[in-house]
């Protein structure tokens, strides 16, 4: 059950002009996909976005959504901050 803190936190933070712009990217992306013929609406499948070694967005690429989901996007060594139960 999420609290009326953590969805207000939420809203906040999906305001933010960093992330709207961030959220455009990865729609465009995704239509550009589509228009492409690499994804289809409702296939459950994602876009990647990976980094390339400058930190600037390399090449989108279609990948199952949990695969895309799992990936650990911590730098090498670290360990992936998980879920606490």
């Amino acid at each position: 059950m999420v609290s009326e803190a953590q969805k207000k936190a939420r809203r906040k933070y999906n305001a933010k002009e960093y992330v709207k712009k961030k959220r455009a990217e990865n729609n465009r992306a995704r239509r550009e996909a589509i228009r492409n013929g690499k994804a289809t609406k409702g296939d459950g499948k994602d876009v990647h976005h990976p980094k390339k070694n400058n930190g600037k967005p390399g090449p989108t690429r279609v990948v199952s959504r949990s695969k895309n989901r799992s990936m650990n996007y911590q730098k090498k060594g670290q360990k992936r901050a998980g879920r606490k139960h």
